[in-house]
C-alpha cells in the first residue's frame, strides 16, 4: 500500500462522464491532491473527454466488460484503492470547499465511527433528507400512499448519529470497510446504503453525520421516472426486509 495516499475516492460513471468531469475538477480544487487518488469506473462504454493525467492527483480508470451494480463497482474500486480512507461519491455531487479533511478528522477522533457523511443540500441550498432512521415495512407501505420517511432530528449538533446515510457520499476507514466485507453485491441498485449501515450497527460501529460541512447533490430520481429502476428499487426493499441483517437489527431494539 502507498502510505502517502490518505484518501481513495471511488466514482462510478454510467455514461455520465459529463457529470464526472466537474466533480474531478472540484476534487482537484478542494483537496490535498498529494494525498488523494481517484478510482473511476466506467460501468458502460464511453469515451473520456479529458486526459486522466491532466489532474494533480492519480486517476485509475477501470473499464467493465459488462455492467455491474452499485455495490460490486465500489467493491471492485476498493480492491484497487491504496488510501487509509475510502470515499464513495456519486458523479452528480458538487463541492465548494474541502469537505474531506473535516470528515477524516471525525473518523480519527472516534474509532467507533465506521462511516461519516457530510450534510447534503440540493441546488437551492435546501437540506436533503440524506440521513434517516432505519425504514420499517409499515413506513414503506405508507409511502406508497403518499406518506413520508421517518424524520431524523439531530438538534443540529455538529456531529450526530443517524441510523443510515444515503450512498451518494460516504467515507469509511479502510479497515472498517474491509472488516464488514464492503457492500452486499446482491443489491444491484438501491438499499446498499441502508444495508451497509445496518451491518455497521450490528458490528458495533456508529454512522456519523457532520453538519459542519456540506456537499451539493443534483438528484436524478431515476426510479421515479423509469419502470425498470422502480422495479429494482422494489426488489431491493423486499431483499432488505427479508434479510437476516434486518431480522438481527429488529431483534436488538
Amino acid at each position: 500500500m502507498d502510505n502517502d495516499k490518505i484518501l481513495s475516492i471511488s466514482v462510478i460513471s454510467h455514461r455520465q462522464i459529463e457529470l464526472v468531469s466537474p466533480l474531478l475538477a472540484n476534487i482537484a480544487a478542494y483537496s490535498n491532491s498529494k494525498a488523494v487518488e481517484c478510482i473511476l469506473t466506467l460501468n458502460l462504454q464511453e469515451e473520456l473527454p479529458f486526459d486522466p493525467d491532466s489532474f494533480p492527483f492519480p486517476i485509475r480508470v477501470l473499464h467493465n466488460a459488462s455492467p455491474q451494480g452499485f455495490g460490486a463497482n465500489h467493491n471492485q474500486a476498493f480492491r484497487e484503492a491504496q488510501g487509509r480512507f475510502f470515499c464513495v461519491l456519486n458523479p452528480d455531487v458538487r463541492l465548494s470547499d474541502d469537505v474531506f479533511k473535516p470528515l477524516i478528522r471525525v473518523l480519527g477522533e472516534d474509532e467507533r465511527i465506521g462511516l461519516v457523511a457530510p450534510k447534503i443540500v440540493n441546488l437551492e441550498d435546501a437540506v436533503e433528507d440524506s440521513a434517516r432512521r432505519f425504514p420499517t415495512p409499515l413506513e414503506i407501505f405508507g409511502k406508497t400512499f403518499g406518506g413520508r420517511s421517518s424524520a431524523y432530528k439531530d438538534d443540529e449538533q455538529p456531529v450526530s448519529f443517524p441510523d443510515w446515510v444515503a450512498g451518494m457520499f460516504m467515507m469509511f476507514p479502510r479497515n472498517v470497510f474491509e472488516q464488514i466485507g464492503g457492500f452486499d453485491e446482491r443489491y444491484f441498485l438501491y438499499y446498499e446504503d441502508v444495508d451497509i449501515c445496518a451491518r455497521l450497527r450490528l458490528a458495533g460501529y456508529r454512522v456519523a453525520l457532520c453538519r459542519d460541512v456540506s456537499a451539493v447533490h443534483d438528484a436524478r430520481r431515476t426510479s421515479h421516472r423509469n419502470l425498470r429502476y422502480a422495479l429494482l428499487h422494489l426488489s431491493s426493499i423486499f431483499r432488505f426486509f427479508l434479510s437476516p441483517v434486518y431480522r438481527q437489527l429488529r431483534s436488538r431494539k
